[in-house]
């Protein structure tokens, strides 16, 4: 405790509670101005998960033990997460090495970018109605894969599928690595070092998905400090965020089997994606964020770029 800060050994000595612990960060979350969304979007939610975390108590069960009594040992290593949030602005998946996506629980560390595409909202429901046998997916190409989430998520939802994650990250498949294992799917997903389809050339899937780098330039050079820890390879698209969209839809179609489709998330680029690609007409999928950040293309209409 004496390497805090007077304000955080203040919070070790005098609070005791859950609840004046959750009160005590919310201030510190506000007087620091902290940015949020990599798992959760407010401070509240944060500030809980990291309090549950550093607890070992369940991240679903905060009421039975909002009034209950820390140990001063609790709190050193509680509040020592919440200086590390504050004064490093460093995401909370950072600081506690996992994140959260549809329930499941993926490692991380800064080599990957933190998990939270909405493409597995998507995946959830199957991709209804535009799979209408999930059964029928018997391979899924993961484009720029990171932690692997989607790939396992993917092949979660499929059953039937071999599911193959690419990316050009070392550090990144590192990690992919050891949550394809966790998961006990090391015979179903493969992690592949590859500049995009360098690695799979000459092979073909039933359905492509890519979160990739697609923030324009412009954008990054705004982005709060929470997520300039993150890898800029995984983020920066290029001037315009379409550097490797453009790459991955150019080459789609000769890695999609006939009724093959492609699910492609591009983020808060609309605009720059209609430019780029004028004589496109995908299907645009909503999520519960938004209706114009990922979208489907199909086979048929890829060959005819």
């Amino acid at each position: 405790m004496s390497t805090l800060p007077s304000a955080y050994t203040e919070a070790v000595q005098e609070l005791r509670s859950l609840r004046d612990l959750l009160r005590w960060t919310m201030s510190q979350f506000e007087r620091h101005q902290l940015q949020f969304g990599h798992g959760s979007d407010n401070a509240w939610d944060e500030a809980i998960y990291l309090l549950l975390y550093s607890l070992d108590l369940p991240l679903d069960r905060l009421e039975p033990f909002l009034d209950a009594t820390t140990t001063q040992s609790e709190r050193e290593r509680f509040v020592q997460l919440v200086q590390r949030r504050c004064e490093e602005r460093l995401p909370a998946a950072y600081i506690t090495g996992e994140a959260w996506l549809q329930g499941l629980r993926f490692k991380v560390s800064p080599d990957c970018i933190i998990p939270r595409s909405p493409i597995s909202e998507l995946l959830s429901t199957q991709l209804a109605p535009w799979i209408e046998d999930s059964n029928r997916i018997e391979s899924v190409l993961d484009v720029c894969t990171g932690s692997a989430c989607l790939a396992i998520l993917a092949a979660l939802t499929f059953p039937n599928a071999q599911v193959d994650g690419v990316d050009i990250s070392p550090a990144a498949l590192a990690i992919a690595k050891q949550n394809i294992e966790d998961y006990g799917l090391e015979d179903r997903v493969c992690a592949l070092h590859s500049d995009l389809y360098q690695a799979v050339a000459g092979k073909k899937y039933d359905l492509i998905i890519s979160n990739p780098p697609y923030v324009n330039e412009s954008s990054m050079q705004a982005l709060p400090p929470e997520y300039l820890h993150e890898p800029r390879l995984a983020l920066a698209g290029g001037d315009d965020g379409m550097d490797l969209v453009r790459t991955i839809i150019a080459q789609a179609a000769e890695h999609l089997n006939d009724d093959g489709i492609l699910v492609l998330e591009i983020g808060n680029e609309y605009d720059h994606f209609c430019a780029a690609f004028p004589q496109l007409e995908p299907i645009w999928l909503s999520t519960e964020t938004a209706d114009d950040q990922i979208l489907l293309l199909y086979k048929e209409q890829l060959l005819n770029l």
